[in-house]
């Protein structure tokens, strides 16, 4: 990742240029959609990272990715898919048995009860079918504004804007808000982006968080986006040492999984394949 870093682009607020002039929203937009546009360039392979086969697959998917990782999850829903192929199996699902299934997935109590009783809503009053809209999703068990998102856009193709933690990190650098309310941030950044990107948007934020833009020590040196970043310089600027920081499928070491994604391989062929989809 070459970066041409110009440090008068922005300001460490997102709210400056480079002669202290408050930053107007058509200049903060046109920034926004040039690290979009990067993004997209940096991350053609990004997609939901969770592993689904329909919109019942993903909204359970989703719900038991709360407070574990997409990887954590991905181990887990092949053998509970198999034993609940649908919302019907899972409303009639023995609520101890399906704790131990999820259990390597964390707070599995709740989720076995949330789980059951989603399903039970489905099938009850949606005729075992995962409503398409935003307000009927929120109101089922465990399913908040993310993952009801999350669902439109990847099962549904309704755009969406799915804040998680590393979108509101992220978005807060970038300077494209100053909320730490998940809604508030969707509001402000959906009124920067084009509706048809939001989804889309979401894949690549959240790779970016996950691979560069870490909570803890970002890898400035090696950001496709520097140049446009208010934040710049939070983490490691050293391009050498940033790259140490990478991780997934940037990871010093991991080029061979990289070209493979770029190529457009399936996270399931990767796995066939011996690669490690972890950090």
């Amino acid at each position: 990742m070459a970066i041409k870093r110009d440090p008068g682009t922005a300001s460490k607020s997102g709210t400056a240029g480079a002669t202290g002039h408050t930053e107007s929203p058509l200049a903060r937009k046109r920034r926004a959609r040039k690290i979009n546009r990067v993004l997209a360039e940096e991350y053609p392979y990004s997609v939901a990272e969770l592993d689904f086969g329909n919109a019942y697959q993903l909204v359970v998917a989703t719900v038991l990715s709360a407070q574990t990782t997409d990887v954590r999850v991905n181990m887990t829903t092949p053998a509970l898919f198999a034993k609940y192929p649908d919302a019907t199996a899972l409303a009639q699902a023995e609520e101890i048995e399906l704790q131990e299934m999820i259990r390597p997935t964390g707070f599995y109590r709740s989720k076995a009860t949330n789980l059951i009783a989603l399903a039970t809503r489905i099938v009850d009053e949606y005729d075992g079918e995962v409503p398409d809209t935003l307000e009927e999703l929120v109101t089922l068990p465990g399913v908040g504004r993310k993952t009801a998102n999350v669902v439109l856009g990847n099962a549904f193709g309704i755009p969406g804007i799915s804040v998680d933690t590393h979108f509101g990190r992220l978005a807060r650098r970038f300077g494209w808000t100053e909320s730490a309310d998940p809604v508030q941030v969707e509001s402000d950044v959906g009124a920067l982006i084009e509706p048809s990107e939001w989804t889309m948007l979401s894949h690549r934020v959240i790779f970016h968080g996950r691979r560069v833009c870490h909570a803890k020590k970002p890898a400035c040196g090696a950001c496709p986006v520097a140049q446009w970043c208010p934040s710049y310089g939070e983490g490691e600027v050293d391009p050498d040492k940033a790259r140490k920081l990478l991780k997934y499928e940037l990871a010093p070491g991991r080029e061979e999984l990289l070209a493979r994604m770029r190529a457009g391989h399936t996270r399931a062929q990767l796995r066939a394949a011996g690669h490690s989809l972890a950090p």
